[in-house]
């Protein structure tokens, strides 16, 4: 008998996947589906980045990797968070991953025993809760709306610090919300974590570049926590390279040794084609980085033109990232043609089916009245999906 282990059967399977899978299948079906589901930039690789790929081919870089990284990608990170962030570390303190979500997954897995808890502020990824499963602990959600801007107060960090914390995750810039924290909240935030010595943060940062705001400000940049936290980061968003799974970690080196241990059992060392287009990535001209993020920018005031002028959502204006996160409350419990909409996820699934625009419910970020749509897409997908958002939405009753 075919039967899974319980950590499997435990699992919930990626919503944001998982509406982009069930889209596809409707363009295979030849029906005209704009998905604004998908969490990847839409944007080509630049040219000098797949040069340095084709280069590394033609130079024989076919061997296994070392697993924390090649020394000099990891230095190229080094240079990377001193330049840009103001911020000291070794190579030995960075672990190249395939991806970043396997750097999330790492650090939790290095640091969360069973019944231990993780504190994850929400609306959230859909895979930190998960990933907190996998390392059988606990999450401890941290529910936030619209009118704060999706941003947790120290107030309520300290209230949900208990002495079975282990970890918090934060994510800035956010995805689903596109939320950053500023230097002043971010400090705030620090200055409660300063007082409980044993919680690890992982600040996610993968959205770092994508930012309209001026300036990313980190975590780590507090001495009073610097010990303390797990920079994730990666080459994804900003270059345009989802699909070559590269993602780091800068951590104190007693926890990056960890996560190279753990890494070396199940995965290894991270592609070494990846690694040498992530190097010139770094070191190339920067200029690409911006002319994405300026697109973003127009995107996003875009989208939020036409949002607000659709009835029932209220919207912010988020600051960074490539998502749109309206709440749209307003439509649950209405129905159209004996179809009742209770839920986001049914709100998405009748975008889909009848607008032919593809998102994602709230629920899978811990938002149940809220929806997601990400932004990576052309100026007339935008357009175009947004009227049929509006016109669908006016069906229900």
């Amino acid at each position: 008998m075919s039967q899974v282990s319980a950590r499997i059967a435990n699992l919930a399977i990626s919503e944001t996947l998982a509406m982009s899978q069930k889209s596809n299948e409707l363009k295979a079906q030849g029906i005209n589906v704009i998905n604004l589901s998908v969490g990847e930039p839409d944007f080509h690789t630049p040219d000098h980045i797949k040069e340095a790929a084709k280069k590394a081919i033609d130079e024989n870089y076919s061997l296994y990797t070392p697993v924390p990284g090649y020394l000099s990608l990891r230095q190229a990170v080094c240079k990377k968070l001193e330049s840009e962030n103001g911020l000291q570390y070794k190579p030995e303190q960075i672990i190249c991953s395939n991806g970043a979500k396997q750097a999330v997954c790492n650090a939790i897995l290095s640091v969360v025993n069973p019944g231990e808890q993780v504190i994850i502020p929400a609306p959230c990824w859909v895979s930190y809760i998960e990933m907190v499963k996998l390392a059988e602990g606990e999450s401890y959600i941290i529910h936030t709306g619209i009118e704060q801007d999706f941003k947790i107060t120290p107030a309520e960090l300290e209230a949900a610090i208990n002495p079975k914390t282990r970890a918090i995750i934060l994510c800035s810039p956010s995805n689903p919300t596109g939320s950053i924290y500023s230097k002043a909240e971010l400090k705030a935030l620090a200055d409660v974590l300063a007082k409980y010595p044993n919680i690890i943060i992982i600040a996610d940062e993968i959205y770092e570049h994508i930012n309209y705001t001026g300036k990313h400000e980190s975590i780590a940049q507090f001495e009073n926590v610097r010990e303390r936290v797990v920079i994730v980061n990666g080459v994804s968003k900003a270059y345009a390279m989802t699909g070559w799974r590269l993602g780091w970690m800068a951590a104190p080196q007693w926890l990056a040794a960890a996560c190279n241990k753990l890494q070396g059992q199940y995965t290894s060392g991270a592609s070494s084609i990846s690694q040498k287009a992530a190097e010139a990535a770094y070191y190339g001209d920067q200029q690409c980085v911006e002319d994405m993020r300026k697109a973003f920018m127009r995107r996003r005031d875009l989208i939020v033109k036409l949002a607000f002028e659709i009835e029932g959502f209220k919207v912010n204006k988020p600051e960074g990232a490539f998502y749109l996160f309206p709440e749209c409350s307003y439509y649950l419990g209405k129905s159209y043609n004996g179809k009742v909409i209770n839920t986001s996820a049914d709100l998405a699934m009748f975008l889909l089916e009848e607008g032919h625009v593809a998102c994602v419910g709230g629920l899978a970020f811990e938002a149940p009245n809220y929806i997601r749509f990400s932004y990576a897409t052309s100026d007339e997908n935008i357009i175009e999906a947004m009227r049929r958002v509006k016109e669908t939405l006016a069906k229900l009753k």
